[in-house]
């Protein structure tokens, strides 16, 4: 009994026809309905076979006749003897022009006359059919010759366009286009070093031409940089990008980065705490005492050194040490906050207070114990302990500047003659009432008193700058931090360690109405801040008029109950669908006439009035949030728009003003770059791919290293403006400054430095993966990493941060802080290429010198 098939019915083609020519639409609606009609005559039915064929996708008839004109066509393949070997051909292949035959003579068969515009419709089944108006189809009868005159050669079919609601992003690591710059400043001058930097000393500057200000110096600054094969940045190259509109239009750092809120002072009632009394907001250990109490966190036991020559030190709560004592060439600090470090965060100091004290500060905030997790979504509207640490990085010998000058001492020394590196201090510890830090970050420009004022009396201290968080009970606060210098004085009784000082309320606070929280925070300025809240709303709040407000430091603090009209929000735009984890803005003018494309104008030179557009607020902000998408919102149009989306959750994200856009992170954990101009929108490039989940991102204002930090224990940094192709000269380098181990058995750590650079590597297809595993044995894979998806929770490196607001001799200094509490501050600078400058030097780069635009990148 022979095989019976269902039949196959008519079915309509939804795919658009082909034309050579522009036709009338109409005509070939007509001409597909006559087709359809005529079917039953011609034996095909939209491309397909008849009722009565077997319903195959093929026909083993026209199969039979294509044997036949290759010659191939057996006495079995007409008697059905082997089905199996007939083969199957793209359908491209039937409509193809056959070659003709070779013979001994040149006769020719004459072409018949054609329309210009052959139609050929597709159906649901992906069979062509050609229309009425186009050649016929082939009969049985027809012999080879006659079969080659009626095939003619066609257009390649148009396959569905399926529309996008956005772009993917290119995956490609060994082709990139080069960083846009969103912005010209309206000074074209700005500051380079011209010597190393060192710690605690700014360095000699000189005038030069800034980043942006030419099209070659663009060209030339990008590709410089591409050499940098080091850890840090190239000091040589380091400027300040940054923008906010309170700067001037002169190239000194004073005017770049004012000081601001001056009258801004500590709120009364402040109090210093004993040790005993400051015991209930400290960083306590998951176990108790014999009277329920919890105990103090015990020293983290970790080892250090170079690899397999480590000495295991404890390390306790407050205190610290520097790494030369066990790596010599090491210029990093360590020091214990007691917990899991969750945010830190560099304080700005103004330029002339630098050059009297040139010690560094860092806040840090550490959860209460190992053990505790923050609830999204959940606010503790109970008051509950926290604290904020203020660790200073000062010199080994205090120095003092000459008088009536501004000026550090010169020929600083360490305590063996050597380069000074400084020592970790934990300075002072600010306990509050209102639970612990999800978010902190200072304000961007320095807000500090002047330093000379210390050695005056007031009646309140000395304020340190401004501090900004989010807490646990939902709230965004403000503090105004006090001097530790000079809090120290005022102190009655000398004693060793930390200042504990009680802040009884902040200078502003704002809660949220609904039940969600506060999660993630950022300023675009001194004024204006963006926060993330847990149910995907951006809140943008300007808070000039509040910060103007609370001057008087005996005032209660300024609230929404008490002052509603101050704490009223310009923009309310739900951007996510759930908690937004990660927030910056694109700090970039909102002015059209100042965001110029390389590409429109050689020169960029300074338009009339383009100064009233730098004292406006940037506008646009960029999200990542725990429903995986990662969004750009005009604050203008009231609406996001989707940059990328991935099957994770989106944990950092930063804005880098060398890059031209936000850094953030895409699926299986890679670290990718978008571009914010017009003509790069949406347009990703791969800077690398740790082996665990990304927890921090770092970006600074003064180069384009960027800085990663990752679940599976590694600190890595990379450079963000490399090579637009991959060249065998210069490398993508990845640079693991450190990683962290734990030994479950042990309940001990383990620090190791001195890792080999490695290349980024574009991760290989399936095939071609289980192609190499067969050649190569079990263990790591070719660039030495091993392949895991599990690491113990208390090695990530929960938050990173570049020194992006000091000055270009303080650019490489890098904090960080991982999950034990242990944290870290290294001190990392770059290198070029085989130690040779292109362009034949910096001033050729920078078109200081006549004659300096030739294109050659070799050094002299």
């Amino acid at each position: 009994m022979s095989r019976q098939l269902r039949p196959r019915r008519s079915r309509p083609s939804y795919t658009p026809t082909l034309f050579d020519d522009n036709e009338d639409h109409n005509d070939v609606i007509e001409g597909s309905q006559r087709d359809d009609e005529n079917s039953d005559k011609n034996g095909v039915v939209d491309g397909g076979l008849d009722d009565q064929s077997s319903g195959s996708d093929f026909d083993p008839e026209k199969e039979r006749e294509k044997r036949k004109k290759r010659g191939k066509f057996t006495k079995g393949d007409d008697e059905g003897s082997n089905p199996d070997s007939d083969e199957l051909f793209e359908e491209d292949e039937e409509l193809e022009e056959r070659p003709k035959k070779k013979g001994k003579g040149k006769a020719t068969i004459p072409k018949k006359p054609q329309k210009k515009s052959a139609v050929v419709t597709i159906s649901a089944g992906n069979t062509l059919t050609p229309s009425a108006n186009a050649s016929q189809p082939v009969s049985q009868q027809q012999t080879p010759s006659n079969a080659h005159q009626s095939l003619t050669a066609t257009p390649s079919i148009a396959r569905r366009n399926f529309g996008k609601l956005y772009s993917l992003p290119t995956p490609s690591v060994s082709h990139r286009h080069r960083a846009v710059p969103l912005f010209t400043l309206p000074n074209s001058r700005t500051s380079r070093l011209t010597e190393p930097p060192k710690l605690f000393e700014e360095g000699a500057t000189t005038g030069t031409n800034s980043f942006t200000s030419s099209a070659k110096v663009i060209d030339k600054i990008s590709k410089a940089w591409g050499y940098n094969v080091g850890s840090g940045p190239l000091w040589e190259l380091v400027e300040d990008r940054g923008w906010f509109k309170e700067s001037g239009t002169a190239q000194e750092e004073k005017q770049k980065r004012p000081r601001v809120h001056e009258n801004v002072g500590v709120k009364s009632g402040w109090r210093i705490l004993t040790l005993e009394q400051a015991t209930h907001y400290l960083p306590t250990d998951v176990t108790a005492t014999e009277s329920g109490q919890l105990k103090p966190p015990s020293p983290v036991a970790c080892s250090f050194g170079p690899y397999g020559k480590q000495t295991k030190v404890e390390v306790p709560m407050f205190g610290g040490f520097a790494m030369a004592q066990y790596i010599p060439e090491s210029k990093a600090h360590i020091f214990n906050a007691g917990a899991q470090v969750w945010a830190m965060d560099w304080c700005p100091l103004y330029a002339e207070d630098r050059q009297v004290d040139p010690t560094q500060y860092l806040a840090v905030a550490p959860f209460p114990s190992a053990s505790h997790f923050p609830e999204v979504g959940r606010p503790k509207r109970t008051a509950s302990p926290g604290c904020i640490q203020i660790w200073s990085l000062s010199p080994t010998k205090a120095r003092r500047s000459p008088k009536g000058k501004g000026k550090a001492s010169e020929g600083a020394t360490g305590p063996e003659g050597g380069e000074d590196t400084g020592k970790m201090t934990c300075e002072m510890v600010l306990c509050f009432d209102l639970g612990p830090i999800h978010a902190m970050q200072w304000v961007p420009l320095p807000t500090n008193s002047p330093f000379s004022n210390r050695a005056k009396t007031t009646p309140q201290p000395t304020k340190l700058g401004l501090l900004s968080a989010t807490f646990e009970d939902g709230s965004f606060a403000i503090y105004a931090v006090p001097d530790p210098v000079e809090l120290r004085s005022r102190a009655s009784n000398e004693t060793e360690g930390p200042l504990f000082v009680h802040l009884p309320a902040p200078i502003l606070r704002v809660d949220t109405e609904e039940d969600s929280c506060f999660w993630s925070l950022d300023w675009a300025n001194s004024e204006l801040i963006a926060i993330g809240t847990t149910s995907g709303t951006i809140l943008v709040y300007n808070l000039k008029s509040a910060l103007q407000n609370a001057t008087d430091p005996d005032l209660p603090t300024l609230t929404r109950a008490t002052h509603p009209h101050l704490f009223l929000p310009t923009h309310c735009i739900t951007a996510h669908q759930s908690a937004i984890r990660a927030l910056a803005w694109v700090r970039a003018p909102s002015d059209s006439h100042i965001v110029q494309d390389r590409a429109q104008r050689t020169d960029f030179e300074d338009d009339d009035g383009t100064e009233d557009g730098f004292r406006e607020d940037p506008t646009v902000i960029a999200t990542g949030g725990y429903d995986g998408m990662e969004c750009m919102t005009d604050i203008r149009e009231g609406k996001g728009v989707v940059m990328n989306r991935t099957r994770d959750v989106i944990n950092a994200l930063t804005y880098s003003t060398y890059v031209g856009g936000p850094i953030t992170i895409d699926h299986e954990n890679i670290v990718k770059a978008y571009s914010a101009s017009p003509k790069m929108l949406g347009r990703g490039h791969l800077l690398l791919e740790p082996q665990g989940p990304v927890w921090s991102l770092s970006a600074s204002d003064y180069h384009p290293q960027l800085a990663v930090g990752s679940a599976d224990g590694s600190c890595l940094t990379t450079n963000m403006l490399r090579s637009a192709r991959r060249s065998n000269s210069v490398p993508f380098f990845v640079h693991k400054v450190y990683q962290m181990d734990y030994s479950r058995n042990l309940k001990e750590y383990r620090m190791l430095d001195r890792f080999l650079p490695q290349e980024t590597q574009e991760k290989p297809t399936a095939g071609l993966e289980k192609a190499k595993a067969k050649k190569k044995p079990n263990g790591p894979n070719g660039n030495g990493q091993a392949h895991t998806g599990a690491w113990p929770r208390e090695v990530g490196i929960h938050v990173v941060r570049w020194n992006s607001s000091n000055g270009p001799a303080n650019a490489g200094l890098l904090a960080s802080g991982t999950a034990s509490g242990l944290c870290r501050v290294d001190w990392i600078w770059g290198r070029w290429m085989k130690g040779r400058i292109p362009y034949h030097g910096i001033p050729s780069i920078r078109g200081e010198e006549e004659g300096s635009s030739t294109d050659s990148v070799d050094s002299g």
